[in-house]
């Protein structure tokens, strides 16, 4: 009996362990604080007139931060959760500018809301310790 139980003691450890990485946030990071400050200027600097340059550059800078906190590892789940939303409008702002669909109010609108996004990943990102 002393044996079944410890047995059950040590599955419910270690199960316990690998869950814990879903609770523990990740840690300051130089390159993710310096690209999230990259993309909020990328966001500022978009001109409305003609958009796409600078909207392909402000997708590219999330991929780029996406990507690399992928390849940290499974401690990035808290910072890659608040670059979905950005990543998602970011998305949708190229594929509408490409195809030449965009008016400019729209893209001031999207500019907009990127700009809010972003200021709210940054603060979240920076906040790290």
């Amino acid at each position: 009996m002393r044996i079944l139980t410890l047995i059950l003691v040590i599955a419910l450890t270690l199960t316990g362990c690998a869950s814990i990485t879903s609770i523990v946030p990740s840690f300051w990071d130089d390159n993710q604080s310096a690209r999230i400050i990259d993309v909020r200027l990328d966001i500022e600097r978009v001109d409305c007139v003609n958009a796409l340059p600078g909207v392909s550059r402000v997708r590219d800078h999330i991929e780029w931060f996406k990507l690399y906190s992928i390849s940290k590892g499974q401690l990035q789940k808290d910072v890659l959760a608040v670059i979905q939303p950005m990543q998602e409008t970011a998305e949708d702002w190229y594929t509408r500018t490409q195809q030449g669909s965009a008016s400019k109010a729209y893209c001031e609108l999207k500019k907009s809301i990127m700009q809010q996004q972003a200021a709210r990943a940054a603060s979240s990102i920076l906040g790290r310790w």
